[in-house]
């Protein structure tokens, strides 16, 4: 069944003529009838009774009218739909990101993009950075928001041929102890300093865990890991307890630090520092609430950052 004929059928049906139907589609009258008899010989039914100038639908022409509006109405519907996923009124965002960045530098992104679009669902999925960038690339996942640099193959693959990466800012990681801890008092440390010394460290399938690995790989250091989690605020608690030393974001850290209940001391860094990036796939263009998001996030993370 043709779309053209299946309209034309429709026309006729609710206008009770070819006449009538012609005006409302726009066509001449040959046409319209050209179009039902080329319907009536596919299906092999007579469509509707000839009664002069008057027509009136068959058995047959009735079942098909049914499911011929039904047809009309799902497609009109999903016109709607994707109208308004066009204009950001309805849809939904499946956003993916670190436990850190989720609890540090997204809450205030994520009050603006629902101020701005309200009709759009956000759906935040909490994962190590590395394993948001899988999702990401198996399209689980519409973005992702994590800790980079991230590993260089994902499933095999080059992870550049599978996803589109974007530093938004700088994340900088810093030592933070108690304020009687001996490292208190240094104004920089280098990763060779905290050789030695009871280390409280995020778990081993994060990036940041990455990033201090191969600093205190570089420096040279066997580390003594006292603790190791995947909560940044249990880290931070520990410090504060005299368990040991953490590595942390600097942002993570700021409510402590203007409250003196931890020292945060910069860390001397060898090779690139860590960014904040932006995951899009790379195989299919972006959601349109992705896109929405990651316009959002270009403007909002490098304030945050800062």
């Amino acid at each position: 069944m043709e779309w053209d004929r299946l309209e034309a059928f429709v026309a006729v049906a609710r206008s009770g003529g070819f006449t009538a139907a012609a005006r409302s589609l726009g066509r001449t009258q040959s046409a319209i009838s050209q179009s039902v008899a080329a319907l009536e010989r596919s299906l092999g039914q007579e469509l509707f009774v000839r009664e002069g100038r008057r027509v009136r639908l068959s058995e047959a022409g009735a079942i098909l009218l049914t499911h011929a509006e039904q047809a009309f109405a799902t497609l009109a519907l999903a016109e709607r739909r994707l109208q308004a996923l066009s204009e950001l009124e309805s849809g939904r965002l499946l956003l993916g990101t670190s436990d850190t960045l989720a609890y540090y530098v997204l809450p205030e992104a994520l009050r603006v993009f629902a101020e701005r679009y309200p009709g759009i669902e956000v759906v935040l999925e909490t994962r190590p950075s590395p394993r948001i960038a899988e999702a990401v690339a198996k399209h689980e996942l519409d973005a992702g928001v994590v800790s980079l640099p991230l590993p260089a193959k994902l499933g095999g693959e080059r992870a550049g041929d599978r996803l589109r990466t974007e530093a938004l800012g700088e994340q900088r990681d810093v030592l933070i102890v108690a304020p009687d801890h001996e490292l208190a008092g240094t104004e920089a440390i280098g990763f060779e300093a905290l050789a030695g010394q009871k280390l409280l460290l995020l778990g081993r399938d994060s990036a940041g865990r990455a990033h201090v690995d191969e600093q205190l790989r570089r420096a040279g250091v066997e580390p003594t890991v006292a603790m190791e989690m995947s909560s940044v605020e249990v880290l931070k608690r520990l410090t504060e307890l005299g368990f040991g030393a953490a590595i942390v974001p600097a942002l993570s850290v700021r409510r402590e630090v203007e409250a003196a209940t931890l020292v945060a001391r910069p860390l001397k860094v060898q090779g690139p520092g860590r960014q904040i990036g932006l995951l899009l796939p790379a195989r299919l263009p972006p959601s349109r609430p992705a896109e929405a998001f990651a316009e959002l996030l270009r403007t909002q993370l490098p304030a945050i950052c800062g």
